[in-house]
């Protein structure tokens, strides 16, 4: 595996990731273009059609809560099915459409992701807005990986014309062959019990359940793994992959990680960026203004939903309340037919502690709200002066100074060349702009912002790249945010929140939701995970026979919306899992299957 695999896994962060830093204006902006939005569609002016429809005739009404990729997956799919959408997020503009500034006016982004081979629903549905994939990402970068030792490692781009295509893993190893510039073979090779792993994880429910109980690190005890490469390789791409060190991590998620983007098939760790503004203002913009203009859907930005309102008798969300942050003022959406929480941890512990109700009729959410989250320090560096980087994406590891946090640095001057005016916020561009993340960021927050940018730039930076030390930086901004990614702990897959709550018109979204029968190939903290479960969110709505059974009765909801998946497995991939299987469930009833875990 190489350093590919981490850089993009950060995937997805919650829509609590940006809930700081854009004005009250915006909301009413997003509020003026649904109201012209749907001013402009036709209608008549009779008594007959201006009277409020009653429940019998109108659409079935749906409040989405939360603006990202699992929120705006839901939204569509709910819009196309027919249905009257209130989408709710604490950020003033969730659509993209008011960009997030620094105090100086500068662009800003929270946590530079990346797109993967693997990504075929959310690439579906920039087709389907009209966004050319070539205007918003980079062609496949390759990526480098430093420690205090220099260059560790170069994840070279997989699907370029000099690599032959070989099955996996034997594609990668032929690949990175001379990439690893001080991990020796012996120690690479021990990664070979990784690869059993991976087949045996899914043989059943019971044994999924039992790699989830385990530790990343006791797994790879366990397999052989060298400690050299745990310490060297493995560790510092799970601190920026899963955002968090191998003995605090799930084996089973861990394992689902690295197959998902670096062995399912050769090029599936090759990675792309965004090649101008920010994912919020490039891919989710175009989507949120059709969904507006087409289908009306209501975008309440700057609204912190307080409670889910629970009519216990009826197993049923009714309505909830929020609170507008621009005036402190509580208000309601009352009459409510479905509820879609598309949050993370952190925000699932905010409604459910303020829901009585909510806790007492689906105490899986409850349990849900009782996850950890990771603490992220995010930050952008404007410099004097041009540093020339051979790969624009780049991992840190192994230095005193993360403090055991994982850390990244994105040369976006290179990833948005032709856009790098927009980078200075109109300035003239005056040299590099970095963007640098810490993950598992809890001690690198403690320090105040201009000790973390001492920090990146009079020692991390300099040490990988050592033309640093002769830049200094005009301008720097840093956010806190504490428990904002998802924390896939050892044996947190049984209080993960499922798709289905108990409550029938209450759905979950998030790359942390266990999707059950529906589940999907995209693993880990995923963007195209998250996407999907909000569209898995809202087909099991629409083809719930109880959530919506009313207003599906008089032909007032669509069919489920298209779930594409990702590439099949490889045939020895199939093959060893079927021999595996078979194996292990003969062995069984004589107590020998599995010994490595229980």
């Amino acid at each position: 595996m190489s350093a590919a695999s981490a850089l993009a896994s950060r995937a997805r962060v919650s829509s609590s990731w940006s809930k700081r830093t854009r004005g009250a204006a915006a909301h009413s902006r997003s509020i003026a273009r649904v109201r012209a939005a749907r001013a402009a569609s036709p209608a008549t002016t009779t008594p007959e059609n201006d009277r409020s429809p009653t429940r019998e005739d109108r659409k079935p009404k749906i409040a989405v809560v939360g603006a990202g990729w699992g929120g705006f997956g839901a939204a569509k799919a709910l819009c196309e099915a027919g249905c009257d959408v209130t989408l709710l997020d604490g950020i003033p503009d969730p659509t993209g459409a008011t960009p997030s500034t620094t105090p100086s006016g500068k662009p800003f982004e929270y946590g530079t992701r990346g797109f993967w081979k693997d990504y075929p629903n959310i690439e579906a549905m920039l087709a389907e807005t009209g966004v050319r994939e070539e205007d918003v990402f980079t062609p496949f970068t390759a990526s480098s990986f430093f420690s205090p030792d220099g260059l560790e490692a170069t994840a070279p781009v997989f699907s370029a014309s000099e690599f032959p295509r070989l099955p996996s893993p034997l594609g990668q190893v032929f690949a990175t062959f001379d990439n690893f510039r001080r991990l020796p073979l012996s120690d690479r090779a021990s990664m070979v019990g990784l690869l059993y792993a991976t087949l045996d994880l899914g043989r059943d429910d019971a044994t999924f359940r039992a790699y989830d109980r385990m530790t990343a690190h006791d797994l790879f005890i366990r397999m052989g793994l060298s400690k050299r490469l745990v310490d060297d390789f493995i560790r510092p791409t799970l601190l920026v992959g899963l955002f968090k060190p191998p003995e605090e991590l799930s084996a089973a998620v861990t394992m689902e990680l690295l197959y998902y983007y670096a062995l399912a098939h050769q090029d599936s760790f090759d990675v792309r960026w965004i090649a101008r503004g920010t994912v919020t203002s490039s891919l989710i913009r175009p989507l949120a203004e059709r969904l507006v203009e087409r289908h009306g859907l209501k975008v309440l930005g700057g609204c912190r939903v307080e409670e889910v309102t629970v009519d216990e008798a009826r197993g049923v969300a009714t309505g909830l309340t929020y609170v507008e942050n621009a005036t402190g003022k509580t208000r309601a959406l009352d009459d409510v037919d479905a509820v879609v929480l598309a949050l993370g941890a952190k925000g699932t512990r905010a409604v459910v502690s303020s829901s009585p109700g909510l806790a007492r009729a689906a105490p899986e959410l409850s349990r849900a709200a009782s996850l950890g989250g990771i603490d992220v320090v995010t930050t952008r560096i404007w410099l004097d002066r041009y540093v020339r980087v051979e790969n624009p994406a780049n991992v840190l590891s192994r230095f005193d100074g993360l403090r055991g946090a994982g850390g990244t640095f994105f040369m976006l001057d290179m990833l948005q060349r032709e856009h790098e005016v927009e980078l200075w916020g109109g300035e003239e561009p005056k040299g590099s702009v970095l963007a640098c993340d810490f993950y598992n960021g809890g001690a690198v927050a403690c320090m105040s912002d201009e000790d973390i940018i001492k920090l990146l730039m009079d020692e991390l930076l300099p040490a990988a790249v050592p033309a640093f030390a002769e830049a200094n930086a005009l301008d720097s901004h840093v956010v806190r945010c504490p428990g904002a990614v998802t924390w896939f702990s050892p044996g947190s897959f049984e209080s993960r929140p499922p798709l289905q709550t108990s409550l029938s018109n209450v759905v979950c979204a998030g790359d942390w939701v266990r999707m059950g029968e529906r589940e999907h190939g995209a693993k880990g903290l995923c963007q195209e995970r998250a996407y999907v479960s909000g569209l898995e969110a809202a087909n099991a709505l629409t083809r719930s026979r109880d959530a919506l059974a009313d207003v599906r009765a008089r032909g007032g909801v669509g069919g489920p919306h298209p779930v594409l998946p990702v590439r099949a497995d490889e045939m020895q991939v199939v093959l060893g899992r079927a021999a595996n299987k078979a194996v292990m469930d003969a062995l069984t009833p004589f107590g020998l299957a599995s010994p490595w875990v229980r």
